[in-house]
């Protein structure tokens, strides 16, 4: 019997992000015969531990739920223990290959892994959203060291790949993120919601500045103070809450806009709206805008990575200047015109028909098969 291949998949968390789901859906469908597999997290806390832990092997670092020793532990770990040590003590041993799946500390730590087969992977356009500096880096130079010790970096767009060469001088690979299309449109059937009174729009992301919410809602009031009828749901849950709830308030946008919190099923809101929209200011490859496609609900979205390579030229989808109130126009011609959304609906139904999860898993399979046998491509 062929001896499975060892896999360590690590990253800081499991919280809602879009990385996390991801990760998820990757070891959720890995070849199981193939493929001995272990995620492990700084913390043992987040939305997707619980479903991680169902499909594959999960270890993390602090295990603790006394807040105090929480906070020194992490401090430990992030702050006063040397690096090495660091991956000394908590990283599972005696993997075939490791994974940095998230830029940042995932990254950095692995990176002084004495392992001969690395491979760091790269959701975000780090030129555009340069998150990672004064968190896990204080200099691109260091950044740019730990990027070179890898055998491979993986990039989940051809522009996230580019930002790396052009920011680190490292040569990258593209692989598309694994999308469970069925499982999605699965999903989207588990319950149905109240019938709907009036044009909607949804959109789905953590509540932090790299997702536009904030210029989102300002929209939102723009299309409210023309007298158009209609409302917004936001999925997702993060630090700009207060904000975004502040200003709802303040501007009497409570009837227009709602603000769900996190979602562990999205997709039947999704599926009970009319049109996706996307304002981020960054994005690596939105899970987010795949989903909304895969559910055949029309896309407007700001101009970030991996969005021409979703949506074409505008040809399965609508495209607008990163800009605070570019999406203005796009969503008061849907909102108004019946014909423009059915146009626009039709355009993502063709496009979901080029996803499925075993197409987009064969890639990733081979690369870890070829980096262990010391293979290049």
């Amino acid at each position: 019997m062929k001896q499975k291949t060892k896999v360590l998949f690590f990253i800081e968390s499991l919280a809602g992000g879009g990385a996390e789901k991801i990760l998820f859906t990757l070891v959720k469908h890995i070849d199981k015969e193939k493929f001995d597999v272990t995620v492990a997290a700084v913390v043992s806390t987040g939305v997707y531990v619980d479903q991680i832990k169902e499909v594959v092997k999960f270890k993390s670092f602090v295990k603790t739920r006394n807040r105090f020793l929480y906070k020194v532990l992490c401090k430990l770990i992030y702050s006063y223990l040397p690096i090495q040590m660091v991956y000394r003590l908590f990283i599972p041993q005696g993997n075939d290959v490791e994974v940095a799946f998230c830029e940042g500390f995932a990254t950095r730590l692995l990176a002084h892994s004495p392992h001969k087969t690395k491979i760091a992977w790269v959701h975000t356009d780090l030129l555009a959203n340069p998150w990672t500096q004064g968190v896990a880096y204080t200099l691109v130079s260091e950044e740019q060291k730990a990027y070179s010790q890898y055998n491979r970096v993986i990039c989940v767009s051809d522009v996230v790949k580019e930002a790396v060469k052009q920011k680190f001088g490292v040569e990258a690979q593209t692989l598309y993120n694994p999308i469970d299309s069925e499982e999605i449109l699965k999903e989207s059937e588990e319950f149905s919601l109240p019938e709907k009174k009036r044009f909607r729009m949804v959109t789905t992301g953590r509540l932090v500045t790299q997702k536009g919410y904030d210029r989102l809602v300002r929209v939102v009031k723009k299309l409210k103070d023309e007298g158009l009828v209609f409302e917004l749901w936001i999925l997702g849950e993060g630090v700009q809450r207060n904000e975004l709830t502040a200003y709802i308030t303040d501007n009497k946008l409570s009837d227009y806009i709602k603000l769900w919190g996190f979602i562990s099923n999205p997709y039947p809101y999704m599926k009970a709206s009319d049109v996706f929209v996307c304002s981020s200011r960054s994005e690596g490859y939105s899970t987010a805008v795949t989903e909304a496609i895969i559910l055949g609900l029309p896309v407007i979205t700001t101009l970030c990575s991996g969005m021409k390579e979703l949506l074409g030229n505008n040809q399965y989808g609508v495209i607008v200047d990163n800009e605070d109130m570019a999406l203005f126009e796009p969503l008061k011609k849907v909102i108004s015109d019946p014909h423009y959304l059915n146009t626009l609906a039709g355009k993502a139904r063709k496009r979901r028909n080029d996803f499925s999860i075993s197409s987009l898993m064969q890639p990733i399979e081979k690369l870890i098969c070829h980096e262990v046998a010391g293979y290049m491509f």
